[in-house]
């Protein structure tokens, strides 16, 4: 018989944000079946109605496609096998695997020996059957419970792997002997390592964004997003750290991945968007710049962001940081007195007033006369004229600074940063 096709699920509870670190896991599934031709189903995991929320499901669904995960098929919803779960515990009830109980069904777990399997990532895991109470298969409300309907629909949907986070270690014994019971052999289980944040703790607010949104809304880029989750407890080899999505297909296995927890570490993470965000072409990192701001709200002159785009590429790590870095382009500056100087800044008005052309050549020939006229090194005489034009210590380069800017504003800023001095 020719090897089963690989079919593997992604199966979010609707209850809220979709976590990264259930992104994460996603990733893996996804990685894992289309490096394989095989298939990845959505599927989404609402036993419980009275979680369900609308607008999380939209939200799971938008997450993942904007991070590049596509499925198969249309999304299903747990709640669509409850009449089969219905059918299938009376099945067991009248096999004798299962019994009813006040009104619910509960089906009979073995009281010797283990229940065993062999994990793809932990290896064998042996699970003594005296620890198993029976379980509740079906509700008094008629509502099949999440270890019964999620097995049951692992089997109908012909999964033939489970790749999922490890503290769903504990509801494998339940859902093998389910599924045993209901006939069926139990799919590959593979349970990936919990993501922990720096402290050691497992990943939640306190660390941070921990939804897809927060992460786009800080202006990362998917494919930069999607290699540093890949590598969260996964590694080809011990040293390849960028890699785009056909290349982690291609290298995915779930045999590299550890049993150890993996640390979200936002320092690389920063590191690794500011490598993907430089490798952009001038007009695509415009583009996306100019998309980024639009999504956030902010309707400065696109002209304008293009102009200013290929200073910051080499500057910043996140699209994010383009408001606080370059924002004095697009509207007024209120500078620190402390760091201002206004003899220099009135000597720096006079030169660059009769710097022509206006361009960021001729403003470092002329700033760098002005240095020598005064005396002075450079860092001493251009930190004053920085904080005087663009508001902060830390801006892109001076001279393009003061060009973007222009003539005119860039001389009323030095002339009033002066003014400000004088109390």
């Amino acid at each position: 018989m020719p090897p089963m096709a690989v079919r593997v699920r992604m199966a979010p509870s609707p209850t809220g944000l979709l976590h990264i670190g259930g992104v994460r896991t996603f990733l893996f599934n996804w990685l894992f079946a289309r490096g394989r031709d095989g298939e990845c189903l959505l599927r989404i995991e609402n036993t419980d109605t009275s979680r369900e929320v609308e607008e999380s499901v939209g939200q799971i669904q938008r997450s993942l496609r904007w991070l590049g995960i596509e499925w198969d098929g249309e999304p299903t919803f747990q709640l669509d096998v409850m009449e089969r779960a219905k059918d299938e515990a009376r099945r067991l009830v009248g096999e004798g695997t299962a019994y009813e109980d006040d009104g619910a069904i509960r089906i009979r777990m073995p009281d010797e020996g283990v229940t065993a399997w062999d994990d793809a990532i932990k290896g064998r895991i042996e699970v003594p059957n005296a620890e198993l109470e029976d379980l509740v298969l079906v509700r008094t409300d008629g509502r099949p419970t999440y270890n019964f309907a999620s097995p049951l629909e692992d089997w109908v949907d012909g999964i033939t792997h489970v790749i999922r986070g490890d503290d769903h270690v504990s509801n494998t014994p339940k859902q093998i002997n389910v599924l045993r019971a209901l006939g069926a052999d139990p799919p590959v289980y593979a349970h990936v390592p919990s993501v922990f944040g720096e402290d050691g703790k497992k990943l939640s607010k306190r660390h941070g964004a921990v939804s897809v949104d927060e992460f786009r809304e800080a202006g990362y880029v998917p494919e930069a997003l999607m290699n540093f989750l890949a590598l969260l407890g996964w590694a080809p080899d011990g040293e390849t750290t960028i890699m785009g999505p056909d290349e982690l297909v291609e290298r995915f296995s779930l045999e590299r991945v550890g049993t150890s927890p993996a640390t979200f570490d936002y320092a690389k993470l920063d590191w690794m968007n500011g490598v993907y965000l430089r490798a952009l072409s001038p007009d695509e990192y415009a583009s996306r710049l100019v998309a980024y701001l639009d999504e956030q709200g902010l309707d400065w002159p696109e002209e304008r962001v293009r102009t200013a785009a290929p200073v910051v590429q080499e500057k910043i790590a996140r699209l994010g940081e383009f408001p606080d870095f370059a924002g004095f382009l697009f509207h007024g500056v209120e500078p620190d007195p402390e760091l201002l100087d206004a003899h220099v800044l009135e000597a720096a008005a006079e030169k660059l007033a009769t710097t022509d052309p206006w361009s960021a050549e001729a403003i470092e020939r002329a700033l760098k006369e002005l240095c020598d006229q005064l005396g002075e090194k450079p860092r001493t005489v251009y930190l004053p004229i920085r904080v005087a034009v663009t508001g902060s210590r830390v801006s892109p380069g001076l001279y393009e600074s003061l060009e973007l800017l222009g003539r005119d504003v860039s001389l009323e800023r030095l002339h009033s940063g002066a003014r400000s001095t004088h109390g």
